[in-house]
């Protein structure tokens, strides 16, 4: 059986690619900056993008790779980029990267660059380009939900198609399962359908007890409540494109490719939430 490598295997994604491939069958190779952290029924190894002495042990005997870029990582040119190059000379024949809705059209992100490296060097690839993630609720925004009691983003009031990572995980393995099916392909992720932000906040009302409101930012507003989170420059920036794109559609695109290849609908925000709610709750008595 092929070894499958899973980078950032700790966080939301690399947490749910990992519990899918164990459910086919796999035993995956687990890698984060520190392999303590990395969850994962098998081998765990360190890595990080930033020191190449690291790279060898963590790609060894691996022909098949997830790579996810870390948040606080926007140069992949001496990150990623040399990474990937470096796993296939090495055996890596399939690189399944998880990028964003929209990055092949955006060419400010770094997973632009990331996509199109990845083009440029090789047909064995697939890129996933999910729309906004149900987990983006207890990550990014869970801060201003418990402290604030509200969502605030600069996305106006647009309507969002909401993936949950489980979704993800799951279409991830099945690409890692049989990647000849789906080399040199790009494929957009989306949810059932795209919800106003007061189904969000309502949904999060009612599991907490308590009301949760959307307010929309303004960009500068935006840019000044990141800083004041101490969010790194190169965080605020993406963020801030990501968000704002939100305003002209981007995020509420409905594509019938997850619901394909999972062979069934996707989960909704509301079930996100409600499969969630300990989550929120014991943030909210922390």
């Amino acid at each position: 059986m092929s070894k499958i490598l899973v980078t950032g295997a700790s966080g939301n994604v690399g947490r749910e690619v990992v519990r899918a491939l164990v459910a086919r069958g796999h035993e995956p190779i687990t890698a984060d900056r520190s392999s303590a952290r990395a969850p994962g029924p098998s081998t765990s190894r360190a890595l990080d993008f930033h020191d190449a002495s690291t790279w060898e042990r963590a790609v060894e005997g691996c022909s098949r790779l997830f790579l996810l870029r870390p948040p606080a990582i926007a140069d992949v040119r001496s990150t990623l980029l040399p990474f990937v190059d470096f796993a296939r000379t090495r055996g890596v024949d399939h690189v399944v990267f998880l990028s964003v809705a929209g990055a092949e059209r955006n060419r400010f992100i770094p997973h632009n660059k990331v996509e199109r490296h990845l083009r440029a060097t090789s047909d064995r690839f697939t890129n996933l380009r999910p729309g906004f993630f149900a987990q983006n609720l207890e990550t990014a925004y869970l801060r201003d939900i418990v402290e604030d009691r509200r969502i605030y983003v600069p996305a106006g009031n647009a309507a969002v198609n909401w993936i949950d990572a489980r979704d993800i995980g799951e279409v991830a393995a099945i690409v890692l399962d049989a990647p000849e099916h789906h080399r040199a392909q790009s494929y957009t992720l989306t949810g059932p359908g795209a919800v106003a932000w007061s189904v969000v906040t309502d949904a999060l009302s009612s599991a907490l007890g308590h009301d949760v409101r959307y307010e929309p930012a303004s960009i500068v507003g935006y840019v000044r409540h990141l800083r004041r989170r101490k969010l790194p420059a190169g965080a605020i920036a993406v963020q801030t494109v990501l968000h704002a794109m939100l305003r002209f559609g981007q995020g509420a695109t409905l594509d019938p490719t997850a619901a394909r290849l999972l062979r069934r609908a996707p989960r909704s925000i509301g079930e996100y939430v409600r499969d969630n709610a300990a989550v929120f709750r014991r943030a909210i008595n922390a």
